[in-house]
């Protein structure tokens, strides 16, 4: 297909693709008149880019993950690596929002129990 119809699957802009294929993240192939294809490979792949990114990764690590992935499967290790990585950050992220949660349920049982408070001495 081509980057159109591509952009739109995907729900890349045109220019966003372009910038994926500027820094090596993507790399369609070309027909004979120098025009991007694109095919099922490529929707996995940015799928799995975006992914990569709505997990928070940083651009540059997506871009190593990139680099090593088209290197094959001799860099495994360092693609798990960082995956590890990644997972840490947000497993920390969990723990910190889990945190923030714990502090609002306790200050929300703090104002039940004055109001449970309040509305016993009211009833005398």
């Amino acid at each position: 297909m081509e980057i159109g119809e591509f952009s739109q699957r995907v729900g890349l802009s045109i220019d966003t693709l372009r910038y994926y294929e500027k820094e090596g993240f993507l790399k369609p192939k070309r027909t004979l008149g120098n025009h991007r294809v694109y095919d099922e490979h490529d929707l996995k792949w940015v799928d799995f880019l975006k992914r990569l990114k709505q997990t928070g990764m940083p651009i540059r690590e997506i871009k190593c993950y990139s680099e090593l992935q088209s290197q094959g499967n001799a860099t495994i290790d360092e693609r798990l690596n960082l995956l590890k990585v990644q997972e840490k950050r947000l497993q920390q992220q969990a723990q910190q929002t889990q945190d923030y949660l714990d502090f609002i349920h306790h200050k929300m049982a703090v104002y039940q129990q004055m109001k449970t408070a309040e509305s016993s001495d009211n009833a005398h």
